[in-house]
């Protein structure tokens, strides 16, 4: 950050880090053992895809590592388009690390392409001792995690649980710290 920018009050956003993904795998480990909070087997991540031949290749590409992998680990993979225009590729393994694998896979191919611009997060499933759902998302410009937490009734959350769940994962898990920045995802297909 140089002189003019700290005058005016700019600050350089800090990139993300793409090892903070892996951070759910061992905070799972608590939520599971400390607070009955289980894996739902589904995570997705979300992009936002483009029309180019060699975007469409990529994607094709990393479908058919993931189904080819798939068949060793037991993950299934199932893509479709929201009603934003953005596209949910959905893996499903009952192992969350074969998950966080899969989603990391997706995301670097993405980012070696050059479309690291393109995806927005990464979600996975979860459900607490009543199963109820939760998620744990993944924001990719931000490098960091945020629970969501949908409550019975037309788009609506539970702030209390969501804010919860950051003490419980607090530690274990890079937190987003602004509340602000921690968007709904409504209609999520996991």
């Amino acid at each position: 950050m140089g002189f003019l920018d700290a005058l005016l009050g700019r600050r350089k956003i800090k990139g993300p880090a793409p090892d903070r993904l892996f951070a759910i795998s061992t905070a799972y480990v608590s939520l599971e053992a400390a607070h009955g909070i289980t894996t739902r087997g589904k995570a997705a991540i979300v992009f936002q895809p483009l029309a180019t031949g060699d975007f469409q290749q990529i994607v094709t590409e990393m479908e058919e590592v993931v189904r080819g992998t798939g068949e060793e680990t037991g993950t299934t993979l199932q893509t479709s388009d929201d009603d934003y225009g953005y596209r949910w590729m959905v893996l499903a393994d009952s192992d969350l690390e074969d998950l966080v694998v899969g989603v990391n896979a997706v995301s670097d191919a993405l980012a070696v392409g050059g479309y690291n611009d393109r995806v927005l997060c990464a979600v996975f499933a979860f459900q607490d001792a009543q199963s109820h759902p939760l998620y744990f998302i993944y924001n990719y410009k931000r490098g960091s995690w945020y629970p969501f937490v949908p409550a019975p009734g037309a788009q609506q959350r539970s702030n209390e649980q969501e804010l919860q769940l950051r003490a419980k994962v607090g530690t274990e898990l890079p937190i987003e710290p602004e509340l602000e920045r921690w968007f709904p995802l409504w209609g999520i297909p996991i």
